[in-house]
């Protein structure tokens, strides 16, 4: 019996987790994908989180389907109710893994993914099923952070402390935290040769941007999946999660905290 590579994710869907995602919408996780996108399109989101993103495109791609999948049922059911929320009726949600995607060949105009290969075990055989299920002159789209290429000032030890943990555990997971760099050179070798290679970035410096991104990530390195592999993994103590998680507060409460992150994004002909 074949076995597909497997990779753990990361960051789980604790509240803390899914709260960041929901902030995610086309517009500003997927604006280079934008002006591919038509009505009528069939389109595959891959790692669909909580919808946000998968809705919008629906919106846009209308009278057009979007199948949206997850590797697991309860994640589908938070995109689900984004959206009922919304009254977004042209998406299906299916269970599948993108190393072995469970459509056929030739099937979509576009497949998507976002904040995906950097959590897979093997991201040239996943942009292989996504080419494999894109009809031809259709459009693979992938967009990643990379997370050794985040700014931020001021300087705090304990966000360096935060991001060591996080790069130890990305990678004991399967995963690579710094895709973004990689998007382009996963692709060739996934056998693409018309690629268009963008890079964007997301940037927290208002006082409500930054509430919103460190809160979550003071919550996350002590309630999250992240906190209790690192823990067990004997990283750190809670103490030192507990230290991490206050200078995120500190770096929030600072009227000239600011950070970027940076993404890699493709667009694929298939």
């Amino acid at each position: 019996m074949d076995h597909q590579p497997q990779a753990t994710y990361t960051h789980g869907h604790h509240e803390s987790v899914v709260a960041s995602h929901r902030w995610r919408t086309a517009e500003n996780s997927a604006g280079y994908l934008l002006a591919q996108l038509h009505p009528g399109m069939s389109v595959l989101d891959v790692g669909c989180g909580p919808g946000t993103i998968t809705v919008d495109i629906a919106a846009r791609v209308a009278p057009g389907r979007v199948t949206a999948i997850e590797p697991a049922e309860d994640v589908l059911d938070l995109a689900r109710a984004e959206a009922h929320a919304r009254q977004q009726s042209n998406i299906c949600f299916v269970t599948s893994d993108v190393h072995a995607l469970d459509f056929p060949d030739d099937t979509f105009d576009v497949v998507h993914a976002h904040q995906v290969l950097q959590h897979v075990a093997d991201p040239v055989l996943a942009l292989r099923e996504m080419r494999r299920v894109c009809s031809p002159g259709g459009i693979v789209a992938a967009r990643d952070a990379d997370y050794a290429g985040f700014i931020w000032y001021p300087r705090l030890p304990g966000l360096d402390r935060w991001l060591d943990l996080y790069h130890k555990a990305a990678r004991a997971n399967g995963g690579e935290p710094d895709a973004g760099r990689h998007l382009l050179s996963w692709a060739r070798k996934a056998g693409f040769d018309d690629i268009t290679p963008t890079g964007a970035i997301w940037c927290f410096a208002t006082p409500q941007d930054r509430q919103w991104w460190g809160e979550t990530w003071a919550d996350r390195v002590l309630r999250s999946n992240l906190a209790r592999q690192t823990v067990d993994a004997g990283e750190a103590t809670m103490a030192q999660l507990q230290e991490i998680s206050a200078a995120w507060r500190s770096w929030v409460a600072d009227a000239d905290g600011w950070m970027a992150i940076p993404h890699g994004e493709i667009l694929c002909r298939a």
